[in-house]
């Protein structure tokens, strides 16, 4: 009988394909067998199937997407010196270089008076089968003329209907029928590491058209903008051109790139296609953008100072000042406070704010939820209307420097606020810092901040806070809420070890 635990791999010629198959089997199970055997390996489908084929969205985009040439009155220049154009101009005469298209001499019937003269290029993309066109407002402003060119060749004039410089949403008008208008894309739906094209004229070279993956969103560049991060080529020409994702539907407008030369660097942001359609409708419809403000301004939350008040996680925004006569003022808002919610929305990070607040409808009355002094309170509000010039507050007056005695462990010199101080700085009480040493020095306090708060404790009077002071642990640190001027802030002292 053959020995089955020891296989003899000499065996005779007669059984030479028997050996042959069993080899194989014993190979197979060596290499394979634990990888087939592992049924968790079986039933897993693969992660990636294989790279994109973008041939389709180009055929399906690629008809709505347009080029954008500005052109601007060039002024004339003093004197009669040849300008740095005609200089380049001899320059190539000189050396036998062929002349650069466009950079001709001007015909004297060419006067820079009388002529638009080509100052840039962009990309934009059609709305509306009527000639509705967005694009950057970057890309418009200050033109002259507008030229647009469809991918079949033909040129049209168009005009501004409005842009919107916060956003930098711009929309113009051609008078044509029957364009390619583009599809809206969910912006919700669109996920980190999802592929997606762009198509635009970079350097001038029209029907452009670049791929990547989105790297990240709610990338926080601009106030009222979470823009879109991605890998997509983008150049210098590229702006105001879609962001287009695998189902062929526009999901951001492609504005700006992060870049130390200029060009691109692997990192550029798009502009949220739902963000971009909301500002363009109130272009369409009146040629301005209508935004709501409070009145407040805000800063980040930080760990040290949610900890130091008893908020715990850091989130909200913390109201570092509160303008006159504004809303917030009226609604009872007040410097240090840290707006929670607004209208049963939560304030994850202060740039949530404004976006919020400048996407309501000015007239309205909302619920801002605010954590002051260790506990929460809803407080109404009605929302004003952002104003084209904000003027600038006026400077508060000079606090004239009171003397007062030194809190020792902090390295501060306080003393009491006078009547008028109280008047002009719009508090009920505080003490005013006549020196900052130490501790209080490296916390950024100094001469004539207002301290308002202690320990999340409100401070009246140079009394108040000693009484505070007194109850605390000298070896922790201290939240404080000070004012500089109209507005507040917050710090946290750490006192010298002793």
């Amino acid at each position: 009988m053959t020995d089955m635990t020891h296989p003899s791999f000499s065996a005779p010629k007669s059984n030479r394909g028997a050996r042959a198959l069993i080899g194989a089997m014993l190979f197979g199970f060596l290499c394979w067998g634990p990888v087939v055997a592992s049924s968790a390996w079986a039933q897993s489908a693969p992660l990636v199937r294989g790279l994109p084929d973008f041939t389709e969205l180009v055929d399906a985009v690629g008809p709505s997407v347009v080029n954008i040439r500005t052109l601007e009155k060039a002024k004339p220049k003093a004197g009669g010196s040849a300008g740095p154009d005609e200089q380049m101009l001899e320059f190539f005469r000189r050396f036998g270089i062929p002349v650069p298209p466009g950079a001709a001499p001007r015909t004297p019937r060419q006067s820079p008076d009388e002529e638009a003269q080509p100052s840039g290029v962009g990309s934009g993309f059609v709305l509306t089968a009527d000639g509705f066109i967005m694009t950057n407002a970057h890309v418009i402003d200050e033109a002259d003329e507008l030229l647009v060119t469809l991918p079949d060749k033909r040129e049209f004039k168009a005009r501004v209907i409005g842009f919107d410089r916060r956003t930098d949403v711009a929309v113009v008008k051609v008078e044509a029928q029957g364009l390619t208008p583009v599809k809206i894309g969910d912006v919700n739906r669109l996920r980190v590491g999802e592929w997606v094209m762009a198509i635009g004229s970079p350097f001038g070279l029209d029907n452009t058209v670049t791929a990547g993956i989105v790297s990240a969103k709610q990338r926080d560049t601009g106030d009222y903008l979470p823009f879109i991060q991605t890998d997509v080529a983008i150049n210098p020409g590229n702006s105001g051109g879609p962001l287009i994702n695998m189902r062929g539907e526009v999901v951001g407008i492609n504005s700006q790139i992060y870049s130390r030369s200029g060009g691109f660097q692997g990192i550029s942001f798009a502009i949220p296609i739902d963000e971009a359609v909301r500002v363009s409708d109130q272009l369409r419809s009146s040629g301005r953008v209508s935004r709501g403000r409070i009145g407040v301004q805000i800063a980040p939350v930080s760990k040290e100072v949610a900890e130091s008040i008893g908020l715990g996680q850091a989130r909200g925004a913390l109201v570092r000042g509160v303008e006159p006569n504004s809303p917030a003022v009226k609604a009872g808002l007040e410097p240090g406070d840290i707006i929670l919610r607004f209208d049963g929305k939560p304030i994850e990070r202060s740039v949530d704010l404004p976006r919020l607040v400048g996407n309501t409808t000015p007239g309205t009355t909302s619920r801002i939820t605010v954590f002051r002094r260790g506990a929460q309170r809803d407080l109404s509000i009605t929302i004003a209307e952002v104003e084209v010039d904000t003027p600038k507050a006026a400077a508060p007056p000079a606090t004239p420097k009171p003397s007062g005695g030194v809190v020792q462990a902090l390295g501060l010199g306080v003393s009491d606020l006078t009547d008028a101080q109280k008047k002009a700085l719009g508090v009920s009480g505080g003490v005013v810092v006549t020196a900052a040493q130490g501790p209080a020095a490296r916390a950024g306090l100094r001469e004539d901040d207002v301290i308002v708060s202690l320990a999340n404790q409100q401070i009246n009077n140079v009394k108040s806070l000693e009484t505070v002071l007194s109850k605390q642990d000298r070896s922790k640190p201290l939240s404080v809420l000070f004012r500089r001027g109209e507005w507040a802030q917050y710090t946290v002292i750490r006192p010298e070890p002793r």
